[in-house]
């Protein structure tokens, strides 16, 4: 699924006229932060799993 300029123009023009130009900046904090977590949370049980493959 590739999405291309016109499709991100599209979702940012939604989104200000949804939220707002004010709102934007902390939606888009709110959605960095999730995305770390995501990301650390992933990392962690793949690293579990290594070491279990280690250990067996």
């Amino acid at each position: 699924m590739n999405i291309g300029f016109g499709e991100i123009a599209l979702i940012v023009f939604f989104a200000l006229l949804l939220f707002g130009p004010k709102k934007l900046p902390e939606l888009g904090q709110a959605a960095g932060k999730t995305l770390r977590e995501f990301k650390n949370a992933t990392k962690g049980i793949i690293d579990d799993d290594e070491q279990k493959q280690k250990h067996d």
